[in-house]
């Protein structure tokens, strides 16, 4: 089909294709190939063996195929994939078109996964066309590409493409193409056989031949001129033995474009070296305007003047040496482009513009990196900070940014490229500045925090250890570095199961944080919260809900535009299990539903924080007899959080564990027993075998082996757990008396009447000295045991505590949750273990 076949009709959908090129010439016989080999559903679009560094067109032979045959498709999507982190999210960007949720309602990765999926039933559209621009390694895109009716086209400079896909090689134009081309670049001043003569000297490579085109368009230089010159520089380049990578018809094509843009407008210049020390990715045009940038003279005068810098970035769209998005306000260099540039500098003037690029990139940045008004800008860096090799400056304020990237990149929830940028700062700024320095201990404890965060709580320890060490000897106990390490001691305590040591680290932090900071910092809530974490992991749950109160108002006060929505959803999910905790169901439901929308609309669903609320809510739900909500919670974060972090991680197996609980619940003891048995085999691996957790979740296996009629190993396993629990934690502790109610009901289903009576009145009684008379924990031992006193003939007994018992239940649960309803139907409690985060 020509171009021109339908020309009313376009795709229904058509996403960030770029402009078509009007000068567009040739290439019928490649762009035909293209559209008979698409019809196998993928095909890649490589450069010829000798060009495998770029400038044949490739990305335009993909644009020019997508606007051809546009009449073919009823849906046509463009994905940048150059930084394969962001293939997903241009995926996920098609959701809605496709009558699907969005990433914002169901996560960049739910929402990729179902386009995909949509894709390959062809529903709602079945003739599609995505295209994958600049793709480097098969290995990183092959599970994103979509299988089904549609087509997918690749663009890449890696052959190793051939061997995945069927390809279509590029290579340079042919000469007649060469010299249609230049007759539509130049429309007035070059005729057929000045134009056969400029591509052969110009080795009829479109990017050389783009560079002749616009500089003659642009200073009505003549042909013969132009050839001059390109002669002459190609000899220079050649005595001075270059080009070794780069074909030397580019180089000289590059050469006197510039050159000659110098001549006219130096600043122009100055600006596109600046460009050749970012990435290939789009400059933000915004970051140029920084009038108070300490730069070079000629640079720093342009910056402070917009006038004249949007006339030299027009300019450089004009001599085709930058690409211009004035939708998304950027400019892009080409990577030859670049590597030319930089190649014909000195080591001197590179190091000063590479600084100077620094310099520039910090002053784009916003100062507050966990404000999510300024994520934009640090995501807009994000594809600049490898390139541009920040790691090696030692200036304060570009490693005031370094470091604010890594942080926006935690509160953002991207742990893995936090680790990757945090393990790089560290390296490199220890050989530069000695392990001592404040920006080393800094950015070791921002990795200390990611490590804590991904699981690995032993290197998490270690490091902080270490660290904290040396911040105190060198800046003193209360420096507020030293305070925030010492603020991570508690979350490493937890991790080890030493709740009580964490508690009392936690009070001396928060006395530190408010005699320095005060009460309403937010250094001073953070603090509070690890607190408030403490006092439920002890057992003092209203204690906890008060402390997690005080810390959610507090933020409220101090963040009431949810600019900092991370801090805010830490304050407010707390809180919601605290209530959880407290034994109010319903509450904790209606408040912990507010807490996880919030966190999916300020956060996203895949975000850390919203997966471990959505957990909460799940549990609170499946307190609240709620199941099938709790089901759908449960599953839901499950699998996100197997798929995020893999099965050996924290968040994993705790969301495991409320999976197999629900599915308890429910009656799906399989499943349940699955789930469990497996988790109890995980968790010795990421806390250890003696951590309070392990021990929990080992009670929990125990309940489904007795329910699945195997009360011998039931037993065996909660005497093991209250064993390692009242090792660690004492007997008093709730977790110990959860996993002993279950013991009675062991003992019961032994025939031990005597021994789960005696076990049960003491449980009880410890039960509502610790938690009180009308938590649901002590309500469940209360219901048992007048079951074993029935059994036992103890008649007076059983009526009494069931009259209490029913009294309690009616005026906290009601009589129609399951508890209450099992426990009037005369049959046993089973009652479960969740782990919270620490």
């Amino acid at each position: 089909m020509g171009a021109d076949a339908a020309p009313g009709r376009v795709p229904d959908v058509w996403g960030k294709i770029p402009p078509r090129n009007k000068n567009f010439t040739g290439r019928d016989e490649l762009l035909n190939r293209l559209r008979a080999g698409i019809t196998g559903n993928v095909t890649a679009v490589v450069p010829h063996a000798l060009h495998g560094l770029g400038g044949v067109g490739k990305t335009q032979m993909a644009v020019e195929y997508a606007y051809r045959y546009r009449p073919e498709y009823d849906l046509v999507w463009w994905i940048p994939a150059d930084q394969p982190v962001l293939v997903r999210s241009s995926l996920a960007g098609l959701a809605a078109h496709l009558g699907l949720p969005s990433a914002a309602a169901s996560g960049i990765e739910d929402a990729a996964n179902a386009v995909l999926d949509a894709l390959r039933r062809g529903d709602p559209y079945s003739n599609w066309l995505l295209i994958f621009d600049n793709a480097d390694q098969p290995e990183e895109l092959i599970d994103s590409l979509p299988h089904g009716p549609g087509h997918v086209l690749i663009t890449s400079r890696n052959h190793r493409w051939d061997g995945v896909v069927d390809t279509v090689a590029v290579d340079v134009f042919t000469r007649a193409e060469s010299a249609e081309f230049l007759r539509k670049r130049v429309p007035r001043g070059v005729d057929k056989a000045e134009a056969e003569r400029l591509a052969d000297a110009l080795g009829d490579l479109p990017l050389a031949l783009e560079q002749a085109g616009a500089l003659q368009a642009e200073t009505g230089m003549s042909v013969e001129e132009y050839l001059r010159l390109l002669r002459e520089r190609t000899s220079q380049l050649l005595a001075e033995g270059k080009p070794t990578e780069y074909p030397a018809s580019m180089t000289a094509a590059w050469g006197l474009s510039v050159s000659a843009l110098d001549r006219t407008l130096p600043e122009a210049i100055d600006l596109l070296r600046c460009c050749a020390f970012f990435g290939p990715e789009p400059i933000p045009r915004d970051l140029f305007s920084q009038p108070k940038a300490s730069l070079g003279p000629r640079l720093t005068s342009l910056v402070a003047d917009p006038i004249q810098l949007s006339r030299v970035i027009a300019e450089l769209g004009r001599y085709a040496l930058a690409r211009l998005d004035n939708q998304s306000r950027t400019l892009q260099v080409h990577r030859l482009i670049q590597a030319l540039l930089r190649d014909e500098l000195p080591e001197d003037v590179k190091a000063r513009i590479r600084h100077e690029v620094h310099l520039l990139m910090a002053g784009y940045a916003p100062a507050n990196s966990e404000n999510r008004l300024g994520w934009p800008r640090y995501f807009n860096l994000l594809g600049h900070i490898g390139p541009t090799e920040l790691a090696g400056c030692q200036a304060p304020e570009v490693r005031t940014l370094a470091l604010n990237m890594v942080r926006y990149l935690v509160v953002s929830g991207d742990y893995v490229s936090a680790r990757a940028l945090a393990e790089d700062f560290v390296e490199r700024w220890a050989k530069d500045s000695g392990e001592d320095h404040y920006d080393v201990l800094n950015v070791h404890l921002e990795l200390a925090i990611v490590l804590r965060e991904l699981g690995e709580f032993g290197a998490s320890a270690e490091l902080s250890r270490r660290t904290k060490t040396i911040a105190r000897r060198t800046l003193g106990p209360d420096d507020e570095l030293t305070l925030r390490f010492l603020r991570g001691d508690g979350a490493d305590m937890r991790a080890g199961g030493d709740f009580q040591a964490a508690k009392a680290s936690d009070e001396e932090a928060l006395r530190l944080h408010r005699g320095k900071f005060g009460d309403s910092d937010s250094r001073t809530l953070l603090a509070l919260n690890n607190l408030a974490l403490d006092y439920a992991l002890s057992g003092d749950y209203v204690g906890s809900r008060r402390l997690h109160e005080e810390a959610y108002q507090a933020q409220l006060v101090l963040d009431p535009e949810s600019s900092n929505p991370n801090r805010l959803l830490i304050a407010w999910s707390g809180l919601a299990r605290a209530v959880r905790l407290c034994g109010d169901y319903l509450e904790a439901c209606d408040f912990g539903e507010d807490a996880y929308a919030f966190g999916v609309e300020q956060l996203g669903a895949e975000h850390i924080w919203t997966l471990r609320t959505q957990r909460d809510l799940s549990i609170a739900s499946r307190r609240s007899a709620e199941y099938d909500r709790a089901l759908e919670l449960a599953s839901d974060v499950h699998a996100r959080c197997l798929r995020i972090f893999g099965l050996d991680n924290p968040d994993t197996l705790a969301s495991a564990m409320a999976l197999s609980n629900i599915h308890r619940s429910m009656g799906n003891l399989e499943e349940a027993h699955e789930l469990a048995a497996d988790t109890v085999r995980r968790y010795p691996s990421v806390y250890g075998k003696d951590h309070p957790y392990h021990h929990g979740c080992v009670g929990n296996l125990a309940v489904l082996r007795r329910l699945m009629g195997d009360p011998v190993s039931a037993r065996q396993l909660n005497e093991t757990a209250i064993n390692g629990l009242e090792s660690k934690l004492g007997r008093d502790h709730h977790y110990t008396l959860t996993v002993a109610l279950n013991l009675v009901s062991d003992l019961a289903a032994l025939g031990k009447a005597e021994d789960a009576a005696r076990l049960g009145e003491e449980t009880l009684r410890r039960l509502r000295m610790s938690l009180g008379d009308e938590h649901p924990l002590a309500s469940a031992c209360a219901a048992n045991l007048s079951l074993d006193y029935e059994t036992l003939g103890r008649s007076e007994d059983a009526a009494a505590l069931q009259e209490r018992t029913e009294e309690v239940y009616r005026t906290t649960l009601g009589p129609d949750h399951p508890d209450a309803r099992i426990f009037l139907e005369r049959r046993r409690i089973d009652t479960d273990f969740d782990p919270a985060p620490v």
